[in-house]
């Protein structure tokens, strides 16, 4: 059996939504449904995704280092609109290791195309725990992403999912990743279970490595292919052991904290 687990890590040691919010919870730790709501201002319009394959959200792309993709991150919203949600064991080693450097992202990725171009990779951020014990349930990381000598943000060129915590464990999602050997992404719909206290899983064939840090997203507009992240892949095996069952850690307060710290950075 392959974990997840990007093998990258191994060498390198390394919307139009009008009204938005970011949904949060009370309890620390605690998957409950969510108890209270912080409104966000949207700031992105919908981004162009007729020209993109029919599977392809334009806020959802591969992580590359050294020349290859690796990993998948997704953008969400924030004020300044270059936050990037991926697994926290895409940017970071976890116990005895450091942050990777020198990732780009590529929002949108296709057969080879970058249609919104490369964007560099910054400010990564995990939790405590995961750097300190690699905490399964802490397996989720933020990071800000940055273009030379684009004056927009990323958000406004491609949108971006909402963030939600504390959120129920069985929802429909849309989840997609892209493949280590695979130009296009990998999609699949189905429906969250609760695989334990701070776990979730999903059942959904063809997403082996490289579709680590790829987004759980609820109510994902058709046209926008932007909805609500709910959840990544990581967490228990690294996301998976196999490639037809993949694992999130669940989003709850440390989640939201982890966001607030890299919204207020940026």
């Amino acid at each position: 059996m392959t974990v997840r687990r990007p093998a990258v890590l191994l060498t390198l040691a390394a919307i139009v939504l009008l009204g938005v919010t970011v949904v949060a919870v009370v309890k620390a730790r605690q998957p409950e449904p969510a108890g209270a709501v912080t409104p966000e201002p949207a700031t992105a319009e919908a981004a162009p995704v007729a020209a993109l394959p029919a599977v392809s959200s334009p806020a959802v792309g591969p992580l590359f280092a050294e020349g290859g993709h690796f990993c998948t991150a997704s953008v969400v919203h924030s004020e300044r609109g270059d936050v990037l949600l991926t697994a926290a064991h895409c940017i970071h080693n976890g116990e005895g290791g450091g942050y990777l450097t020198g990732l780009t992202f590529a929002p949108g990725y296709h057969d080879g195309i970058a249609p919104f171009g490369y964007w560099t990779v910054s400010d990564e951020l995990v939790a405590p725990g995961w750097s300190a014990s690699s905490d399964p349930d802490l397996d989720v990381g933020f990071a800000t992403a940055h273009q030379a000598g684009t004056t927009k943000s990323l958000e406004s060129l491609v949108g971006a999912n909402l963030l939600a915590t504390g959120t129920a464990f069985e929802q429909p999602i849309t989840l997609t990743g892209y493949p280590d050997d695979s130009e296009v992404p990998a999609v699949c719909q189905n429906t969250t279970t609760k695989q334990d206290t701070f776990q979730l899983r999903v059942d959904c064939a063809g997403f082996p490595t490289g579709t680590s840090g790829g987004p759980w997203v609820t109510e994902q507009n058709p046209q926008t292919r932007l909805g609500t992240v709910i959840g990544v892949i990581g967490g228990f095996e690294f996301g998976g052991a196999d490639a037809d069952t993949s694992y999130s850690s669940y989003f709850d307060t440390d989640v939201l904290a982890l966001y607030r710290q890299t919204t207020a950075r940026t």
